[in-house]
């Protein structure tokens, strides 16, 4: 069985097969999801999609692997990070809410805590391709931030880890426990907001 670091054999049909199984993921999660009715939505057969993933794992983790990928190059391309700290932050913190709130965000989460006894790998491999490349990027910003001036800190990781649950802020809970499945943009905001200024309180130079 692959690793999450095996790269997969791509094709005509990879980005098909890829959105196919994006679809069947999220509407029946990872153990209600058949390699059947991937290959259904995919549009493809079985030794296609299995010429390209041999195995559901292996295709779960690239469906999770090129979103966040996807939502890391859209926050590269949308921010401008030579903007005032403040301003970067706060644009960063919209990304990650979004993120965290959207539906597919939400799923993959589900999915690694509910596969975590069976396949403890699922939750590992996905932080490495989505937390943990939110925080190597917000590390990345924070020395440059710190070396003109802007902020002042010592545990760059730390602090990478920090924001990111204070972008968390009650609404993560909430989803987590089932109290509300959508966030009015008023409600994102408000903790966009106060994860900055909370932020800045604490790192401003």
């Amino acid at each position: 069985m692959p690793d999450g670091t095996v790269e997969p054999k791509k094709g005509r049909k990879f980005d098909q097969v890829l959105e196919g199984a994006r679809q069947v993921f999220l509407s029946d999660g990872f153990e209600g999801a058949s390699v059947d009715d991937i290959a259904k939505a995919a549009g493809v057969s079985k030794a296609t999609l299995y010429s390209y993933f041999p195995d559901k794992r292996f295709l779960f983790m690239q469906v999770a692997r090129t979103e966040c990928a996807r939502q890391a190059d859209h926050a590269i391309e949308t921010i401008d990070m030579n903007a005032p700290v403040g301003q970067v932050l706060h644009d960063i913190a919209v990304e990650m809410v979004d993120f965290i709130t959207s539906k597919f965000g939400k799923q993959i989460f589900r999915i690694c805590v509910g596969e975590s006894d069976r396949f403890p790998e699922l939750g590992r491999e996905f932080y490495e391709s989505g937390p943990m490349l939110i925080r190597n990027r917000l590390v990345e910003f924070f020395k440059q931030a710190a070396e003109k001036g802007e902020l002042e800190i010592t545990d760059f990781n730390l602090a990478a880890e920090q924001f990111h649950e204070l972008c968390k802020a009650d609404l993560f809970p909430r989803m987590v426990f089932n109290m509300n499945d959508d966030f009015t943009p008023a409600e994102k905001l408000r903790v966009v907001n106060g994860a900055v200024e909370m932020f800045m309180a604490r790192y401003s130079a």
